[in-house]
């Protein structure tokens, strides 16, 4: 695997190195042991989906706050997707910044999230789909969405979101 950090720390995009032959390929998409030479968490107690079929589609901003913060591992399995992370650690000298990686099936690549970034994406085409591997068990109380477009994180998205749940839509501004 191949780390690649982004302008956030922590935040780290994971391109596999296939071994390709007439069958196919295969390589590693997940090893604890090279995640924890990484200085990433390597202990993930969820794995969750998330199909999209329209183009479009925004999902987040998502946090889980403390003592249930949760890290996230993220690939797309079909389709290609925008996803981004916010900086809300308050001690982090990138405090509310953002960043933006295409996660695309087709490249295996994956983003992950340390604890206390916020985490959304936009579909960039039709049929997209998810598989996040989550740090921590789901604690609905501690769960907060953030505006995709709250200008304390200027986020450039490729383009406006067609398709967003009411939850995400009505979210407030973030307040830090």
């Amino acid at each position: 695997m191949k780390f690649t950090e982004t302008k956030i720390p922590g935040v780290v995009e994971i391109d596999i190195s296939p071994f390709v032959d007439a069958r196919g390929l295969f390589a590693r998409a997940f090893c604890a042991d090279t995640f924890a030479a990484q200085n990433l968490t390597n202990h993930f107690v969820n794995a969750n989906t998330s199909w999209n079929p329209k183009v479009g589609t925004l999902r987040g901003l998502h946090l889980q706050e403390a003592p249930h913060s949760e890290a996230k591992l993220v690939r797309a399995v079909r389709g290609k997707v925008f996803d981004v992370a916010v900086d809300l650690r308050p001690e982090s000298p990138t405090y509310c910044a953002w960043t933006g990686v295409e996660l695309d099936a087709e490249r295996r690549n994956a983003l992950f999230i340390p604890q206390g970034c916020a985490h959304g994406f936009l579909t960039l085409e039709d049929d997209c789909e998810l598989f996040y591997l989550v740090s921590d068990i789901y604690a609905p109380d501690l769960a907060r969405t953030y505006r995709w477009d709250d200008p304390a994180f200027g986020i450039s998205w490729p383009s406006a979101p067609t398709l967003i749940s009411d939850r995400d839509a009505a979210a407030e501004d973030f307040r830090p």
